[in-house]
């Protein structure tokens, strides 16, 4: 019998330059230390099943990662987030764990869109950030070349503000779907900010309705 479970979780400053598929190994590291009966994929090669919803850009923390995963044996939901927080290392928190139904959409499939808050260490005036900003959502196309292929950033981003405060703050909301994903670096470049200035976290990832 195979069980599905969904974990929320965590990504903190420890993890912060993990890229995506290290995290996948740190999962699949710390379901072992916690003794945890992972279900593995059939065929000469087999993968720990792992799904995760949506890769982080490298250098960004999160309150919003999600994961699914299969194992072989049941436990109840409290036993898998109270053995996988003890096994997991720092920067790794668990928010929370529920079954799932088998027979779900991969996670991939289902993400919407995501949020993410941007601490500005080294931005312009509030006011010429705020200019920048309105000039952006009031262009009608943002054309952009991502390995090699041209696409256009404004549809992308479906809300973009800026929060008066000290470093001052953008908040924004950009599409997460397959074939159609903004990044928040992409929107930094456009408002002439570098990435380096500015600190990404990840604060919620919006599904499509089940």
């Amino acid at each position: 019998m195979t069980i599905r479970y969904r974990i929320l979780y965590s990504k903190g400053p420890d993890l912060r330059y993990t890229a995506n598929l290290d995290v996948h190994r740190i999962w699949e590291r710390t379901f072992r230390r916690a003794q945890l009966p992972l279900a593995y994929s059939q065929g000469f090669h087999p993968q720990p099943r792992l799904n995760q919803a949506c890769p982080l850009p490298l250098g960004m923390t999160s309150q919003a990662e999600v994961l699914d995963a299969w194992l072989e044996e049941e436990r109840t939901p409290e036993q898998v987030q109270a053995a996988l927080q003890k096994a997991a290392p720092p920067g790794l928190t668990i928010q929370q764990v529920q079954m799932v139904d088998l027979s779900l959409p991969s996670l991939q499939t289902q993400v919407r869109s995501a949020e993410y808050t941007l601490w500005l260490l080294d931005s312009p005036a509030l006011e010429t950030l705020r200019t920048a900003v309105d000039d952006l959502l009031a262009a009608s196309e943002l054309l952009r070349v991502r390995r090699e292929k041209q696409y256009d950033l404004r549809p992308l981003i479906e809300s973009l503000t800026v929060v008066s405060s000290q470093p001052p703050t953008l908040h924004m909301q950009l599409s997460a779907r397959e074939g159609a994903t903004g990044r928040p670096e992409e929107v930094l470049d456009v408002l002439g900010i570098p990435v380096n200035a500015a600190r990404v976290e990840r604060t919620a990832l919006h599904f499509l309705a089940s």
